[in-house]
C-alpha cells in the first residue's frame, strides 16, 4: 500500500488540489487540478500532470471517471481521504496545534 512518505510533493499538491475542487463542487479534471497547481509550481507541463495521475489512479489513491470523450474527472479514493486527514494530524501535532472538523462530519 502507497504510504503519504512514498508520494512526491508533487503528487501531495495534486491530492490536495483534488480535494479543494471536490471540497468546492467543481469537478476535478485534469485542466482544473493543472491551473490550481500552476499557482503554486509556476508551469505545469501536460506530460507531468498525467503521469502523475496516472500514476495516483494506479496506486488507488485517485478514480478516473469520462466526463465526455475526451476529458476525465479524478476523485479522491477513501485512502487518499485517509491519507491527507492523517497528513493534516501529523503536522498540526508537530505544531502542538489543535485540529477541528469544523463540526460537518
Amino acid at each position: 500500500m502507497t504510504t503519504w512518505s512514498d508520494l512526491t510533493g508533487f503528487q501531495r499538491d495534486v491530492l490536495e488540489e483534488t480535494a479543494r475542487l471536490e471540497r468546492d463542487g467543481e469537478d476535478p479534471y485534469g485542466l482544473a487540478i493543472k491551473e490550481m497547481l500552476e499557482e503554486q509550481h509556476g508551469e505545469v507541463l501536460h506530460g507531468q500532470l498525467y503521469q502523475n495521475l496516472n500514476t495516483l489512479v494506479d496506486d488507488g489513491l485517485l478514480e478516473r471517471d469520462e466526463l465526455d470523450g475526451r476529458t476525465n474527472s479524478y476523485t479522491l479514493t477513501s485512502d487518499a481521504k485517509a491519507m491527507l486527514e492523517e497528513s493534516i494530524y501529523r503536522r498540526a501535532d508537530a505544531c502542538e496545534l489543535l485540529v477541528t472538523d469544523g463540526g460537518e462530519r
